[in-house]
């Protein structure tokens, strides 16, 4: 069985097809493996935090996806979520805020080679 890591680092106050573009595949990727029964976490990382707050729209063109696979969603990388400035909101959607890894000027972020250690393959979008 395969270990999957999904990453995703598309900005969407980038406002453009390409952001939209990336968080469709990385939803995309995500249900396959989910529906295959794989092993996939889906984390949302860099400016990517700012999706899981959007995503809670009601009326999001990806939102029927996201809620076919919030459950695969590993985390919110908190220190991102404070460097952006997202932090409350992204504490107030209910998903699990990582910050395993403590790193100098944030109050930690998800730890990436931590899902290397484990044997995951890392994918990004």
């Amino acid at each position: 069985m395969s270990k999957t890591a999904i990453v995703l680092f598309s900005d969407p106050k980038a406002g453009s097809e390409e952001s939209l573009g990336r968080l469709f595949n990385a939803l995309f990727l995500t249900y396959d493996l989910k529906e295959r029964e794989e092993e996939v976490a889906l984390i949302f990382q860099g400016t990517g935090i700012r999706w899981a707050t959007v995503l809670t729209q009601e009326d999001h063109p990806a939102g029927a996806l996201y809620r076919a696979v919030k459950d695969k969603v590993a985390g919110v990388c908190g220190g991102c979520a404070d460097v952006f400035g997202s932090a409350s909101e992204v504490e107030a959607t209910g998903l699990k805020v990582g910050r395993d890894l403590k790193i100098p000027g944030t109050k930690g972020v998800i730890s990436l080679a931590e899902y290397l250690s484990n044997g995951y393959t890392l994918i990004t979008f």
